[in-house]
């Protein structure tokens, strides 16, 4: 179960550490948002130096569906509800910065940079969609309402943003990786102060970046209580209808749709982790109807960390850790994001102002909603008498029939039948 980006890319290989080393910034995790992080700083002539516990790319990262837009959903009503006009406004612009910035790379890689506009649907719901362009105007910034959007099934309407992108992601970051300095399967136990022990040697850093996807220290910050996990499942269909752009639902458990190639992608079948969801039972089932002639040529998942109040975190890892910093919590929209966080960092080790930091700080206020659901689960899960509990916080593991794995309802943790850990923040090899 590869995803076809992992199928269709050759990544460069790095060694893994075997001795102690120093330098100014650590890196740890080989997503994207590492990735990127440690690309700029290098570009910037900073020391910089990425671990990743397995081979760079090969978890969450690969299993993306690959769409570079500003839009997420229908974020903004409810930003600005929360926030105001001048926080939704630089939420906007953080993210479109981010967005330039893959255009201008990619103008270099070659990655299959397309130019699609972003479709955020709804099935039965005008309402949220008229809110969305009410709240897009008030903030300055003008898209579309499109009645009937072009999809095999019925909706009440879609909020269009035009001229967004999409891109073969590992092909992208294939490139950019090559000359950075990266140990792979280099997993780091422990971290003493800015210190990173692994098992072959131990890394010294003033500074130390965390982009574990999900960040790998309880005792700062609180993810915890900041984060759940949610995941979504993939096939690529051959011999389907093409659409012209791309499309999402705004609902968790909806449907999206994307080309690649002669491929189209069909996402959905979402659940929390550790819950039950439609998996690609729901796919197949939707394909066998919509694309009757259409056959499965690869099929995959993904899993993605949801913040409080749909807004990354990036920044300082806690008030109380002023030289090690985080990024996650992306909320499904992790190509933006990452881009968003590897600017932002790079600004933070460089020292200099990035206007749009505040928004994406992680120490804001935590009295959110989704807090208390995050709680109920927690207490839910320790209350349930389970002998396979997770090694992360104590939570009881329900099992996940379609993918065969021990899955944590609580943060996310996934294991495989032996015991192998698949997502963190469960933390072994």
């Amino acid at each position: 179960m590869q995803s076809i980006w992992w199928e269709t890319a050759i990544l460069p290989s790095f060694p893994n550490l075997r001795k102690d080393i120093r330098t100014d910034v650590l890196v740890i995790g080989g997503g994207i948002a590492g990735i990127l992080t440690a690309y700029f700083l290098h570009k910037n002539g900073v020391k910089c130096v990425l671990v990743e516990k397995n081979k760079i790319c090969s978890g969450t990262t690969q299993n993306t569906t690959a769409k570079i837009t500003y839009q997420h959903g229908l974020i903004y009503q409810k930003i600005l509800k929360t926030y105001g006009i001048e926080k939704t406004q630089q939420y906007l612009a953080a993210n479109k910065t981010a967005f330039n910035k893959y255009a201008e790379l990619s103008k270099i890689i070659e990655c299959y940079y397309e130019i699609k506009d972003n479709y955020v649907y709804s099935v039965d719901d005008r309402n949220k969609l008229e809110n969305e362009l009410n709240a897009l105007c008030k903030i300055g910034f003008e898209a579309d309402y499109i009645e009937t959007p072009d999809l095999p099934l019925k909706t009440a309407g879609a909020v269009r943003f035009k001229n967004q992108a999409q891109f073969h992601p590992l092909k992208f970051l294939g490139a950019i990786s090559k000359d950075l300095n990266i140990y792979e399967n280099t997993f780091v136990s422990e971290m003493i102060g800015n210190t990173a022990v692994t098992k072959n040697g131990k890394i010294i850093a003033d500074k130390v970046i965390a982009t574990t996807h999900f960040p790998f220290i309880n005792k700062h910050g609180s993810y915890f209580l900041k984060l759940y996990q949610h995941r979504s499942y993939v096939i690529a269909l051959e011999n389907a209808k093409a659409l012209d752009g791309m499309y999402v639902d705004e609902a968790k458990v909806g449907l999206s749709f994307r080309n690649y190639k002669n491929y189209l992608l069909l996402g959905g079948g979402d659940h929390r982790t550790g819950h039950n969801g439609g998996n690609w039972n729901e796919l197949r089932k939707f394909a066998k109807t919509a694309y009757p002639m259409a056959h499965e040529k690869y099929y995959w998942a993904a899993q993605d960390c949801m913040s409080l109040d749909d807004i990354p975190y990036i920044g300082r890892y806690s008030k109380n850790t002023h030289n090690f910093y985080v990024a996650s919590g992306f909320n499904k929209w992790g190509i933006t994001g990452a881009m968003t966080a590897a600017l932002q960092l790079t600004d933070k080790i460089l020292e200099r102002n990035n206007e749009y930091a505040d928004v994406f700080n992680p120490s804001r206020s935590i009295i959110k909603p989704q807090l208390f659901v995050n709680g109920f689960e927690a207490i839910k899960s320790f209350l349930t008498l389970s002998n396979r509990r997770c090694p992360h916080l104590g939570c009881a593991l329900k099992w996940n029939a379609a993918e065969r794995s021990w899955d944590c309802p609580c943060h996310g943790s996934r294991f495989s039948e032996n015991g192998k850990v698949l997502d963190n923040p469960a933390n072994g090899k």
